[in-house]
């Protein structure tokens, strides 16, 4: 982002998510079985682009050797399931792009004994930065991005997300933000 500094903005997003994700319920994508059959082809498409993307992401020590780090501890909503862990790469979250195969968070559900295993990623692009450059709202392969506008109870600018549940299918679809059969009851941190 222009005039933020990448510390700046690490700093303000480990500050204001990590409390605030746990009480948004902010889901406006459609249960995966209310898709047209185009529309699932669609989706499924763009699962196995980002489990492709993140296969190597399944131990979680490559993921840190690529730059993305813990961040928020572990998100859960108590009605709606877990988002899980975040791995957050910084480089990424402030370079104003989109790509499939670079989320700029990487999603993991705690294990027993410390292990992670990888349940998904989000895309994350501040609308400022993508709103710069394009005119239209991001999509990831079709799939059109959640906008959070601001002010938000975040205290960030507003940004587009989207979670993409790669690696645990959610009865709630592939591209809700909460996923009903992720816990954090093993997150100790």
């Amino acid at each position: 982002m222009k005039g933020r500094t990448l510390g700046a903005v690490l700093a303000m997003l480990t500050a204001t998510i990590g409390s605030a994700l746990a009480h948004d319920h902010n889901d406006a994508s459609p249960a995966f079985n209310t898709l047209s059959p185009k529309e699932q082809q669609r989706a499924g498409e763009l699962v196995n682009v980002v489990r492709g993307a993140t296969a190597r992401y399944r131990d979680v020590a490559n993921a840190q050797a690529d730059g993305y780090e813990l961040m928020f501890g572990c998100v859960s909503g108590s009605e709606w399931g877990a988002m899980g862990l975040h791995y957050v790469n910084m480089g990424l979250v402030v370079d104003g792009k989109l790509d499939a195969t670079r989320p700029e968070i990487v999603i993991y559900e705690p294990l027993p004994y410390g292990r992670r295993r990888i349940v998904g990623a989000d895309y994350l692009v501040f609308a400022a930065d993508w709103h710069a450059k394009n005119t239209a709202a991001p999509q990831i392969q079709g799939q059109l991005m959640h906008l959070i506008e601001s002010p938000n109870r975040y205290g960030l600018p507003a940004f587009y997300t989207l979670h993409v549940w790669a690696w645990k299918e959610n009865p709630n679809g592939p591209f809700t933000n909460w996923h009903a059969k992720v816990s954090c009851d093993d997150f100790e941190g």
